[in-house]
């Protein structure tokens, strides 16, 4: 939750707080893609807290981190884009 708490603040700061970037629809679309990105972090995590507190409770193998290379590619892919804005600013 904290992962995508950070996402979303970040993604406000970009939106509000970024004035480097001379695009507004650029920053619009990056502030929206982190946001978006941190509403769907707490959606995954809700999702596999809850099945891991099911396998607990009931027993079974744990789940396996798919999750969790979904969100390394989203944040390396988030991490280049915002490589590239800051590239074509300069």
């Amino acid at each position: 939750m904290r992962t995508a708490l950070g996402f979303m603040a970040a993604g406000m700061a970009i939106v509000y707080l970024a004035p480097d970037i001379d695009n507004p629809v650029l920053e619009l679309v990056l502030g929206l893609v982190l946001v978006a990105l941190g509403c769907s972090l707490a959606v995954i995590g809700a999702w596999r807290w809850r099945r891991t507190m099911r396998v607990l409770q009931r027993g079974g193998q744990m789940p396996g981190p798919a999750q969790i290379l979904f969100v390394v590619t989203a944040i390396v892919v988030v991490a280049i884009l915002i490589a590239v804005v800051v590239v074509v600013q300069t």
